[in-house]
């Protein structure tokens, strides 16, 4: 059985700094990574993600889903042997209860309210 190449990813975040970097097999899923990055989020930083759904991961201008391995969501440039790969981390800005019942209690319009002169 050949030997599994392990892929080398490193995380940037908001600021410009990273997470990593370390080696992941390629079978591990996007959203195992996301639940690595929120163990290791510096504590210091402000606006921090809550929960994995608070993350977005971007490689390559995309964004990557939760269910997909990182051999799924590579791309050929990566192929660099020994090469760091860098993701992008967004994080969903924090709602507060204020906002959240706002967008529950508003009714959705079925109409544009748009005018054309």
């Amino acid at each position: 059985m050949a030997k599994e190449e392990l892929i080398e990813l490193k995380f940037r975040l908001f600021d410009g700094t990273d997470i990593g970097p370390n080696k992941y097999s390629p079978t591990t899923t996007v959203g195992t990574l996301k639940e690595f990055i929120l163990a290791q989020w510096p504590k210091d930083k402000e606006n921090g993600p809550r929960t994995v759904s608070d993350l977005k991961l971007i490689n390559a201008g995309k964004i990557l889903e939760n269910n997909r391995t990182l051999a799924q969501c590579r791309v050929p440039v990566q192929e660099i042997a020994g090469g760091v790969t860098t993701m992008h981390v967004v994080v969903r800005p924090p709602l507060s209860d204020k906002n959240e019942k706002k967008l529950a209690d508003s009714p959705k319009k079925d109409r544009c309210p748009c005018s054309i002169l």
